[in-house]
């Protein structure tokens, strides 16, 4: 999804999201476009507006940085690909992308597959998901 400021300037195009230890999305990872690819992390806050199409920032000069060392990323590399269980121990399938509240952060919902040519399942949570090194435990029940 491109990255706009409010004049009209192209930024850069969202890459990833940044995820806490603590499972609540930080912000956005926007790619420029340059002869060379940079990244730089978008906080949440820095954001005017979601549209279906694009992301509007009010400024692109303080509202871009360096990725925060401490954030997880929803990349291949990161999280996507990752089996999902709940808390008593169901495999949920492999997480394909997460919903959140764009305001709080707050992910509010996991999509899985079970596989490269089935279909997905959008499974919800209203608790954060514990991030392991192998898999995500996510809650499932109410509480």
């Amino acid at each position: 999804m491109p990255v706009f400021t409010i004049k009209g300037e192209r930024v850069g195009t969202v890459h990833d999201l940044s995820i806490s230890e603590m499972g609540q999305v930080t912000g956005l990872v926007v790619h420029q476009q340059a002869l060379f690819k940079r990244a730089f992390h978008l906080k949440l806050d820095d954001i005017s507006s979601f549209g279906p199409d694009g992301i509007v920032i009010l400024q692109q000069d303080s509202s871009l940085r360096k990725v925060p060392a401490d954030s997880i990323c929803l990349s291949k590399d990161e999280l996507l690909g990752r089996m999902l269980f709940s808390e008593m121990g169901e495999e949920l399938g492999l997480l394909q992308d997460v919903y959140f509240k764009e305001k709080m952060g707050t992910i509010i919902a996991y999509e899985t597959t079970d596989g490269f040519f089935s279909e997905s399942t959008v499974i919800e949570s209203k608790q954060p998901p514990a991030l392991g090194k192998d898999t995500i435990i996510v809650s499932v029940y109410e509480q």
